[in-house]
């Protein structure tokens, strides 16, 4: 059977006004696929970086990279859910602005009871990504309760997450904030410290609160503005995690600068690494899905848009006037 379904999609990179939305035809899946009705899409940065070509793709392409509904149709060899099911994901694979789509069933789970559709769409992608970041983007040393890590953008959707989680971790989070507003909104999240990066030098600050020590950990999903300064920021022998660039792309570095400022360490993560199977997306899903239903976690949506808003969404993503998750309603 075949079903026509509304699709956010691109057919040239550039601003929010390539934006559009067609109709297309949706069919049966496949083995190792599912077809998803959604009931809430998450909304990401990631989503920007593929709208503008920073990640480069296929045209036409079908944006988005989260969401949450009910499974109408289950492929040959799907055994981990079935018709009726409520789900949610965050997937490798783009196209969830949509009404319903087909799409791979690796990186599908099961929502719990507890969890809503809104809450499973704003929290798959930054919660996962708030959870190989904490619990696997770890320094040569290790974290331990006490410890100082610096997270950047910390009043936005995984940072506010991540806040919280940090807290849960006994970890003592230092989070940056482009506004006193969002700086508040971190520490009522569970941020230690926090700092308006437009007002004060992160940097100097950072060093401060450490009595000069510096963190073990600094997770940066900014990019460009806060790149170089982060790395000043880390006691010998940290880690910086570089995971977005909404400032821009890190400019090419000299490994050479590494060894006089600690011998620090830094890679480059995506979340599409830690879900590339079944068993590791489950097991990462469940870890998130443990804590938000504890209320260690909440997920905070502050923003929703009908699906054919979308252009309008996207503007306010990329001017930094969203704080915690944004979700699109079809």
């Amino acid at each position: 059977m075949t079903q026509t379904s509304r699709a956010v999609r691109i057919h040239a990179h550039g601003g929010p006004e390539q934006l559009v939305v067609d109709t297309v035809e949706v069919g049966e899946p496949g083995p190792g696929e599912v077809r998803i009705r959604h009931h809430a899409i998450g909304l990401n940065f990631i989503d920007v970086y593929q709208r503008t070509g920073l990640y480069p793709n296929p045209m036409p392409l079908a944006l988005g990279m989260e969401g949450a509904g009910v499974i109408e149709a289950v492929g040959e060899g799907v055994t981990h859910l079935k018709v009726g099911d409520s789900a949610a994901y965050a997937a490798g694979k783009p196209g969830s602005y949509c009404d319903v789509r087909v799409m791979p069933a690796m990186n599908v789970c099961q929502l719990p009871d507890m969890i809503s559709f809104e809450t499973g769409a704003a929290m798959m992608l930054k919660g996962l990504t708030a959870q190989y970041l904490l619990k696997r983007c770890k320094p040569t040393e290790g974290l331990e309760v006490g410890d100082f890590v610096l997270f950047h953008a910390a009043a936005g959707g995984v940072g506010l997450i991540a806040c919280q989680w940090a807290k849960a971790l006994g970890l003592r989070l230092i989070g940056t904030a482009g506004s006193d507003e969002k700086c508040a909104l971190a520490r009522d999240h569970g941020a230690e410290f926090t700092i308006n990066y437009r007002t004060e030098d992160f940097a100097a600050r950072v060093k401060e609160i450490t009595d000069g020590r510096g963190v073990k950990v600094v997770y940066d999903s900014v990019g460009k503005d806060t790149f170089d300064k982060s790395l000043d920021c880390l006691r010998p022998f940290g880690l910086m995690v570089s995971f977005g660039n909404a400032s821009g792309p890190v400019a090419p570095f000299a490994p050479g600068i590494l060894g006089p400022k600690g011998s620090i360490y830094v890679t480059r993560q995506t979340l599409f690494t830690h879900i590339s199977s079944r068993e590791r997306t489950q097991a990462m899903a469940d870890d998130l899905f443990d804590v938000v239903q504890s209320g260690a976690v909440k997920i905070r949506i502050d923003q929703r848009f009908a699906l054919t808003d979308v252009r309008q969404a996207h503007e306010s993503l990329e001017a930094r006037a969203t704080t915690g998750c944004t979700i699109l309603l079809p």
